[in-house]
């Protein structure tokens, strides 16, 4: 533990992080990373004064195929967002970081220009142990980037499967890229994708496939008016872009902002971020029964046999966790 970290005050880290500090905003962030009782209980006490700093900041989820450019997409994005004057922070949900140690995000390499702009600030995927804790990590990430001034959060999601889901409950907006060629694409794209993104942005829309990417949005577009929408008030829409040229990357920002003006003014916007705070509370009560469960010692002697018996089929998956559940009550 970084001696330094420990000698800061909770008005410490409060004051650096409004302050926009990078050095005490990093600490600040691996505080709340770390699964220490001590650190997580200053943690909450820092979340707690910074909770209501900076409402007005846009949060966007992006998501998108493999090969669609993404890391290209959110550079050339970013830095036009900062050349509006914008601060942008850039941070990634990768559920597999907990196992490999790290999400790809760490290498800044990936968006080099993006992560030598005064205005922007990149983070890679929390290492907090579980999915849920990856998640937990990320929701507080952003309080602290928004009180330090970033108003135009961008949330990527790595790899695939739950991350999209995970990301699309702490954003505002949520934005799928995908390539051209929709004819193929629509056969083996998620349909759940489809359900939650407020827009679909078809990248690479440049050269010879210029075309081909402006039938993919008409495809997408028939798609997308078929389901279901998230949104109560709001149509999503489907466009092109090229992260190469920068072409679509300003249509992008303005449909966003539309959003952002539409979803205000019917009061949605509001009760959206109300219900992702509810949603939030019972996801950490969860992740914290989950902790204490993990590191209660009776369960902890009773975990290999019970789970040993379950794949030997020897007792029945309720009765083995009534049994643990009988261990935490008695301890």
């Amino acid at each position: 533990m970084n001696n330094n970290r420990q000698k800061l005050s909770v008005s410490d880290y409060v004051d650096g992080v409004l302050d926009c500090n990078r050095a005490i905003l990093a600490q600040a962030i691996t505080l709340i990373e770390s699964l220490n009782e001590h650190h997580r209980a200053m943690a909450d006490a820092v979340l707690n004064e910074l909770l209501t700093y900076n409402q007005d900041s846009m949060r966007i989820g992006i998501t998108g195929v493999p090969g669609v450019g993404k890391s290209t997409f959110i550079e050339k994005f970013g830095k036009q967002l900062t050349s509006l004057n914008h601060k942008v922070a850039v941070l990634a949900v990768d559920p597999t970081s907990s196992r490999s140690g790290g999400s790809i995000l760490g290498d800044k390499t990936r968006m080099q220009e993006l992560s030598r702009d005064k205005n922007a600030f990149i983070r890679p995927s929390p290492t907090a142990g579980t999915l849920g804790g990856v998640t937990r990590a990320t929701r507080e990430i952003i309080v602290l980037c928004e009180a330090a001034g970033f108003d135009v959060i961008l949330v990527e999601t790595v790899g695939v499967g739950q991350s999209e889901i995970m990301v699309s409950q702490m954003v505002d907006f949520f934005l799928a890229l995908m390539l051209p060629g929709a004819g193929d694409e629509l056969q083996g794209i998620k349909k759940g994708l489809l359900e939650i993104a407020d827009m679909i942005a078809v990248n690479k829309a440049d050269g010879e496939t210029k075309d081909a990417a402006r039938r993919a949005v008409m495809e997408y577009q028939q798609a997308l008016n078929i389901l279901n929408p998230m949104s109560l008030n709001w149509k999503p829409k489907s466009l092109s872009c090229s992260a190469h040229t920068g072409d679509g990357l300003s249509a992008i920002w303005e449909t966003i902002l539309d959003y952002k003006m539409l979803l205000k003014d019917t009061g949605e916007w509001q009760e959206k971020r109300k219900r992702q705070q509810v949603e939030w509370m019972w996801a950490i009560v969860k992740n914290r029964i989950m902790s204490k469960i993990e590191t209660n010692k009776n369960v902890q002697i009773l975990a290999p046999r019970l789970e040993f018996r379950v794949s030997e089929a020897k007792v029945t998956p309720a009765l083995a966790a009534l049994e643990i559940l009988t261990a935490i009550d008695s301890e």
